[in-house]
């Protein structure tokens, strides 16, 4: 008996359809030349942590604006390097980024962010005086 050529196709799919899955509930899908990033909303300030492995301060660019973290780094490794040459090279050049649209607004002046050991952690403290409600009178 033949076999019906959907089939395949169908398994394929559904193998997509899982790994899609996957990737959604084990804290979203990772694209390429992205940054994963953590951000919680400590009450108070949002604290954003992202993995920035191999890169310096001065790779790295953080913007803020319109209620929106704009995070940006770039490296690039040495055409030539001195003790010999290269059998293999796979660290070049290499650039992430990644936008991050913050819910509430921020005191902007009061950002700061640090690096250390590849751990960027940038903490955006929250305007204060802004209600979650308001009464509303009736006239």
């Amino acid at each position: 008996m033949r076999r019906n050529p959907f089939d395949d196709i169908e398994e394929m799919l559904d193998r997509v359809s899982r790994q899609v899955e996957e990737g959604m509930t084990s804290g979203g899908l990772q694209v390429p030349g992205s940054v994963a990033v953590d951000v919680v909303d400590t009450g108070e300030e949002y604290l954003v942590t992202a993995d920035l492995p191999g890169y310096e301060t001065e790779d790295i660019e953080l913007t803020l604006s319109e209620g929106t973290l704009r995070l940006e780094a770039a490296r690039e490794d040495e055409d030539e390097y001195a003790e010999g040459r290269y059998l293999r090279r796979e660290r070049t050049r290499t650039s992430v980024n990644r936008r991050i649209r913050l819910p509430d607004p921020v005191e902007e002046e009061n950002v700061s962010a640090g690096y250390e050991d590849g751990v960027l952690t940038v903490r955006l403290p929250k305007v204060s005086g802004i209600d979650e409600s308001k009464q509303i009178d009736i006239e």
